[in-house]
């Protein structure tokens, strides 16, 4: 049994993860999907001030406060960011780190500094507002998917995106890539799927778009089943 830890996306919260729940338990795994503070379930306390560091400490409390060890930690698109700051902040705690079609920022730059002109066009969409609104999900995602997700999806602090990360220079956990190959123009993960092929971490592709806790909740299970179980 292994103990998983997901650091969610942008827009998202632990509900996305939903469909995991029950195929990680049935695995015998633990499996924590906490939400970050202004989305989701806690949506009620948006507010400007949230920037990375909030939500980076939001999944460093529950690891404290759960006295969770021997995790694995998940981050998953923008929670690559998110999780790249628990490990520095938190290693000890970590046996691994999974980027799920995820960022993996170096200190001092923040999400907009990879996406290029979509981070221009991210910042004019919040137009002077301090929330920029969700990204459209994926173009094969499921009606019935939409239907469930879209109303569950909430504009997010513009702050999370623009913080530059501020990282000790820690020696992070073993880091495992997964990549989605089924990519929109301009995909912004697949330089980290050649820097995590460059650098020799463990690393594996889905046929999957950038949702496959939601496509594909089990083929992404049986992967974290393998990672889980040392390949």
């Amino acid at each position: 049994m292994a103990t998983f830890l997901v650091a969610h996306g942008a827009w998202s919260a632990g509900w996305a993860w939903k469909k995991m729940r029950p195929l990680m338990r049935a695995a015998g795994h633990e499996f924590w999907t906490p939400t970050y503070t202004g989305v989701g379930e806690r949506v009620h306390l948006a507010n400007a001030s949230i920037d990375l560091d909030t939500h980076i400490q939001d999944v460093v409390n529950v690891l404290e406060y759960e006295d969770l060890r021997d995790v694995i930690l998940i981050g998953h698109s923008y929670g690559g960011m998110v999780a790249t700051g628990v490990a520095d902040r938190a290693g000890a705690r970590l046996t691994q780190l999974v980027y799920l079609d995820a960022f993996v920022p170096e200190n001092g730059k923040c999400l907009l500094d990879y996406v290029g002109e979509h981070g221009r066009k991210m910042r004019q969409a919040a137009d002077g507002d301090w929330r920029v609104p969700p990204n459209p999900m994926p173009p094969d995602t499921p009606q019935a998917d939409l239907d469930w997700a879209m109303p569950r999806r909430h504009p997010q602090p513009v702050k999370t995106i623009a913080t530059p990360i501020r990282l000790s220079g820690a020696t992070p956990p073993p880091r495992t890539y997964i990549y989605c190959t089924r990519r929109p123009p301009g995909d912004p993960f697949g330089q980290f799927a050649e820097r995590a092929q460059r650098e020799g971490w463990a690393y594996f592709e889905l046929d999957a778009s950038h949702n496959p806790h939601i496509t594909m909740p089990e083929t992404l299970a049986a992967l974290f089943n393998k990672i889980a179980g040392g390949y």
